[in-house]
């Protein structure tokens, strides 16, 4: 398995300067970063090159995540927004392409935080959202991009809260290049079992946020078991990214986003925030292999 972490762990706006974050987590052990995608569309080619002239030199991975402004709302029935939302994406996955970036992940088959003050059809949205993917997964394949349907919890999302929803949709959409992505802190609120519910996913699973309870990176003093994590791992013969999603600064479009309210770590001081990262690291390789030889 290949290790990564998302961006804005270290920052307090979404569009934070992912270059620099390049060398740093190569330094701190990890195999990917993962980047922010919904101001792509701010970004120049330029970037774009630099961003996989960086990424090579490094020996980083680059995989991309974005949740949807209600504006790319594909579950939507409102065929101007679905016009916008395609060419929003194609935009996007150019650049991707232009980045050496292929896969994207996140809520992607509707909206992300939903808005409850609006009224929403679940049958009726899952039924557009399916339509409208199988279209933008073939233009996400004549770009060599592959599409992660991230499992949300019900305070964030709606239309797909467990894994088993998730299994269904991804049946439904039927392209290669779609697939199930699961994360850690969406699971503890949903599944009965996270163990259980990474083995249903079992060959669909192609992308995996792992984080505590509280979004702390993964440590062994909280209440999920990353031993039969990893057990379930082996079992379905999972050998792709495993992406470390902690959030633990308030402030800013990020603490507000995630609803952080407290700081979890001292904000002014970044070697501990490098630290917390590494020494997780570490904890996590071992949880997740150490019984993968048994």
């Amino acid at each position: 398995m290949k290790y990564g972490i998302y961006s804005p762990y270290w920052e307090h706006e979404w569009e934070g300067d992912v270059l620099f974050y390049i060398k740093k987590v190569k330094k701190l052990g990890f195999d990917i970063l993962e980047i922010p995608a919904g101001g792509f569309y701010k970004e120049q080619d330029e970037f774009f090159y630099r961003l996989r002239e960086e990424s090579e030199k490094h020996q980083i991975s680059i995989t991309a995540g974005y949740g949807p402004d209600i504006a790319h709302n594909i579950a939507s029935d409102d065929a101007q927004i679905i016009c916008t939302t395609m060419a929003f994406y194609e935009d996007m996955f150019r650049k991707m392409q232009l980045g050496g970036i292929h896969k994207l992940g996140g809520g992607l088959y509707g909206y992300w935080p939903v808005d409850y003050t609006k009224p929403f059809n679940k049958k009726l949205e899952l039924n557009n959202s399916i339509a409208n993917m199988k279209a933008l997964a073939d233009m996400a394949a004549s770009y060599q991009i592959s599409l992660g349907m991230e499992v949300l919890n019900r305070f964030e999302g709606y239309l797909l809260n467990t894994c088993e929803e998730a299994v269904a949709y991804v049946n439904e959409i039927n392209r290669e290049n779609v697939y199930v992505m699961l994360d850690t802190f969406h699971m503890n609120i949903e599944e009965d079992s996270i163990p259980a519910a990474i083995r249903l996913a079992g060959n669909r699973l192609g992308h995996l946020h792992v984080g505590e309870a509280n979004r702390r990176p993964p440590h062994n003093r909280g209440r999920i078991n990353w031993e039969d994590i990893g057990l379930a791992l082996k079992e379905i013969g999972y050998d792709g990214d495993v992406v470390m999603e902690p959030f633990v600064l308030q402030g800013g479009e990020v603490g507000d986003s995630i609803k952080i309210w407290r700081d979890m770590v001292d904000p002014q001081d970044k070697a501990a925030l490098d630290e917390n990262v590494a020494t997780s690291l570490i904890y996590l390789k071992n949880a997740l292999e150490s019984k993968h030889d048994d």
